[in-house]
């Protein structure tokens, strides 16, 4: 779809493009291809394999030297970095240690915005279907309900909802039925005061006129954590991160716990590509 592709004019303009997928409606559906294969891509790539390794033409090495050189160049500018010295909290730093506490095998669900993208990009996913969001449908409040039917799925599994102060909110009653169900969904909640990502693009396009992206009537999601029956914490400082994680998926393994980070109001995530551009105009920085 258009996230992946960019502005369609620019999407690979001197290349042949060969689209595999299972649904025939969906080929050249968004970008025109050169050859197109309905098939289940896991068999088609098993055939693609066979293909390419049944070929005695290889490419040298140093016929890809140039391209490797401005791939390793872009991997240089090291868009993930964040500032891990600062006396606030990093959104990043919060997801990172999520992963560190849970090892890696917890199911996580987000909401949208710029939460979702720290998690797929800090949270360090290394098993399939552990990472359920609404992709491209861009769905504010899908998170919590998405984390209780996963954990009805999986009851002995850890369950993590990452998500903002904004889409929490679309969908908070259902911490009631948490409650009715006994479900011990922990919901990480990364609240920078900010509808984030629309603030994000107000600050790099619109010369910094926030409107409507500012969160400044926002509840105590503690207290209201609380009168539902659960637990509630709330984080101010980037030491009581872990240890409140701890107690989340330790002491309290068995309840639903609402945990509120009071995150550094203005981090940007990045890589973003500006509306209209290409691909290759990524903001890495």
């Amino acid at each position: 779809d258009d996230r992946v592709t960019g502005n369609l004019e620019k999407f690979c303009p001197d290349a042949r493009i060969l689209h595999v997928d299972i649904d025939p409606a969906s080929i050249s559906k968004n970008v025109k291809v050169d050859v197109a294969i309905v098939g289940d891509v896991g068999e088609v790539l098993k055939g693609l394999n066979g293909l390419i390794e049944g070929r005695e033409q290889r490419l040298e090495a140093a016929a890809l030297a140039s391209w490797w050189q401005q791939i390793e160049e872009w991997r240089a500018q090291d868009c993930l970095k964040y500032n891990r010295s600062s006396e606030g909290i990093k959104p990043q730093y919060v997801v990172e240690q999520l992963h560190e506490v849970t090892r890696g095998d917890a199911f996580v669900t987000s909401d949208v915005g710029q939460h979702q993208m720290f998690a797929a990009q800090y949270y360090g996913f290394n098993k399939p279907r552990r990472w359920i969001n609404s992709g491209g449908l861009g769905t504010m409040g899908f998170g919590l309900p998405a984390a209780m039917g996963v954990q009805l799925a999986h009851p002995g599994e850890q369950v993590a909802c990452i998500t903002g102060e904004g889409s929490i909110q679309m969908c908070i009653q259902e911490l009631s039925t948490c409650l009715q169900y006994s479900l011990p969904v922990k919901i990480i909640n990364l609240n920078n005061g900010y509808l984030g990502m629309v603030r994000q693009w107000q600050e790099f396009f619109y010369e910094k006129r926030y409107a409507s992206s500012y969160m400044e009537s926002l509840p105590d999601f503690v207290a209201l954590a609380e009168s539902y029956g659960h637990v509630g914490i709330q984080v101010k400082t980037p030491e009581d991160v872990r240890p409140a994680l701890e107690d989340a998926f330790g002491k309290y393994k068995d309840r639903t716990v609402f945990i509120d980070f009071l995150t550094e109001r203005e981090e940007n995530v990045y890589p973003m590509i500006p509306a209209g551009a290409g691909l290759n105009e990524m903001i890495l920085v």
